[in-house]
């Protein structure tokens, strides 16, 4: 029995094989990949207002006004695709808009879709 240290997902396991036959071999060490370093998400330019956060992950397919616009309570700001549906994402109050996304942008959960002041 030889015994071996594996490294799953950032978990360690320590494993018996069973050496069956064959003639020993000396053991071959594959380089290490390095971890590619993830830069920071930058923080969109918003305005100074109340900030719509995205309730879902998905993909901006369209920003139905511009930066500056007014807006009435229900108006629709943008549409956000989430699991293959086409959401609106609309006004929660009355104010002037500044979207912090473009048209076709990935955004997370959470992520600061547009403000309203």
């Amino acid at each position: 029995m030889r015994k071996f240290n594996i490294n799953v997902d950032g978990k360690n396991y320590v494993v018996e094989v069973e050496e069956v036959g064959g003639v020993a071999t000396t053991p071959v060490v594959a380089p290490v990949a390095s971890t590619p370093v993830v830069a920071p998400k930058a923080t969109p330019v918003v305005g100074n207002g109340e900030p719509f956060k995205a309730p879902m992950p998905g993909t901006v397919l369209d920003i139905c006004v511009a930066n500056g616009a007014t807006v009435k309570k229900g108006d629709t700001i943008l549409v956000l695709e989430a699991m293959k549906m086409e959401n609106n994402m609309t006004a929660q109050k009355d104010g002037v808009v500044t979207v912090a996304v473009s048209k076709g942008a990935s955004v997370g959960s959470g992520d600061t879709l547009f403000t309203i002041a």
